[in-house]
């Protein structure tokens, strides 16, 4: 199906919408509920060759069709994320490069609003919530008077903190000598983190071992190098995107068979306690420079760490972990893993793993499932879903999908609803639908559709007071 649009179309479907509204003021008074249209949905069309991106609202997502006529037109975002049901910010993600961001929020009439701070905030890998922030980082080079004799520079972690209802930006740009995230596990190597979650006050992340920086091989006389491992050591430089690599560095971790967690008193994410496990792998989902959240609280407040064991991925033996996919628990007010709590999620599916994990409500957990088997070189399409539910220890495939030959993507986060998610599926063959996944037993129906050809975030708001 062709889904490009003529734009001289889309506004004659504005000015019929407009001419049946006026109509209908004229007989019947709509019903209160026809015109609560808090769920947002961000999508994106082709008009006349021409890329537009639209906040659309709906009344419903569980059926219908709307279309981008009506919505906010804005730049559009790598993310969104909706934040305490009032604000949504647009995360935009450029390779090496400061984003954009803008956040929204909705008015008494239902319709949306940019407001008027925009920020050019750090590139980044991974973002989370906390309190009133939303926190962005990535990992990159420390203070230039922080480098050795070689003239190598540690890392250190490059924050950036939005304050959703102040609509303020800040940094840590004075980039103390707390923030370095060399050597951060206590094993030589750096470390990158993906996602914040937060619980009791506290922030926990995984905390993602990269392997020995320039900086980190030459310290103390290359002490960290571990035996049989100085032939990884990069002779010149390379690669390309989030696979380059300089030369002296030892890339990826000597270490693939450990997952550690690190949390924090707050959102200075200063003097970690670190906890760690050898029954997983490393803690997040992996797509070129993004670090997919992979430690997610439950609706009591018990943590969950799933791990879809990546390192099985590297090319060299030593860097791939002997780990299954699997997912273990730290329970609420507690700061240690659970030794009474873990599943084998790789046996579960088959031999397979995920991408990416959200929680939907409860003790379930959406899972973006790969249609392949664990093993490197292999190539895997992340193109089917599954409902772990935490509890009781199963995982039940999501039924009622299109087929996957004709699945191109899924919307970047869910939104849950009582006992049901939401997720914007986008195919070859029609315009992209919003499916909604019973929690309770996998099956999923189609549900709103929305013409355009890409739907890339949903969700809802309540008009700002």
């Amino acid at each position: 199906m062709n889904r490009k649009f003529n734009f001289s179309h889309l506004l004659l479907w504005a000015g019929l919408g407009l001419m049946t509204t006026a109509c209908s003021d004229d007989n019947t008074q709509p019903t209160p509920s026809q015109n609560i249209k808090n769920y947002v949905i961000a999508a994106q069309g082709q008009f006349s060759n021409t890329t537009t991106n639209a906040l659309v609202t709906a009344a419903s997502l569980d059926s219908g069709v709307v279309g981008m006529e009506d919505g906010l037109v804005n730049d559009g975002a790598s993310f969104w994320v909706f934040h305490s049901n009032q604000y949504l910010y647009g995360l935009t993600y450029n390779q090496g490069n400061a984003g954009v961001t803008r956040s929204y929020i909705m008015n008494e009439d239902h319709s949306m609003q940019a407001r008027p701070a925009e920020y050019a905030i750090r590139r980044f890998t991974t973002y989370g919530l906390y309190n009133q922030y939303i926190i962005t980082t990535s990992t990159g080079d420390g203070p230039a008077e922080a480098a050795d004799a070689h003239g190598y520079i540690p890392k250190t972690f490059l924050i950036s903190y939005l304050d959703v209802e102040k609509e303020t930006y800040t940094t840590n740009d004075t980039q103390n000598e707390v923030y370095r995230s060399e050597n951060f596990l206590g094993n030589g190597e750096f470390v990158t983190l993906a996602g914040f979650q937060e619980s009791q006050g506290k922030l926990f992340s995984a905390a993602v071992p990269m392997g020995l920086s320039q900086y980190g091989v030459k310290a103390e006389g290359g002490k960290w190098v571990r035996p049989g491992f100085e032939d990884l050591i990069k002779t010149e430089s390379g690669g390309s995107g989030s696979g380059s690599y300089k030369e002296g560095e030892l890339q990826w971790t000597q270490y693939p068979d450990e997952c550690w967690i690190a949390i924090f008193n707050d959102e200075s994410l200063t003097e970690p306690k670190l906890i760690k496990t050898d029954k997983l792998s490393y803690a997040c989902g992996r797509n070129k420079s993004q670090y997919y959240q992979m430690v997610w609280a439950d609706d009591r407040g018990d943590i969950y760490v799933f791990s879809p064991s990546y390192a099985k991925f590297m090319s060299d033996s030593r860097q791939q972990t002997t780990l299954p996919a699997g997912v273990m628990r730290i329970l609420n007010g507690t700061e240690t893993f659970d030794p009474n709590y873990y599943y084998n999620l790789e046996e579960m599916a088959d031999g397979r793993s995920f991408l990416r994990t959200w929680p939907v409500g409860g003790s379930k957990f959406l899972m973006l499932m790969y249609d392949q088997v664990l093993q490197p070189g292999t190539t895997m399409t992340a193109n089917q879903l599954a409902i772990f539910d935490a509890a009781a220890g199963t995982l039940t495939p999501v039924t009622g999908l299109p087929s996957q030959d004709v699945i191109s993507g899924f919307g970047s986060t869910p939104y849950a609803e009582g006992n049901h998610a939401y997720i914007a599926v986008t195919t070859t063959n029609d315009y992209p639908a919003i499916y909604v996944i019973n929690t309770q037993d996998g099956v999923a129906t189609k549900g709103l559709s929305v013409e355009a050809t890409q739907i890339s975030g949903l969700g809802k708001l309540e008009p700002l007071r």
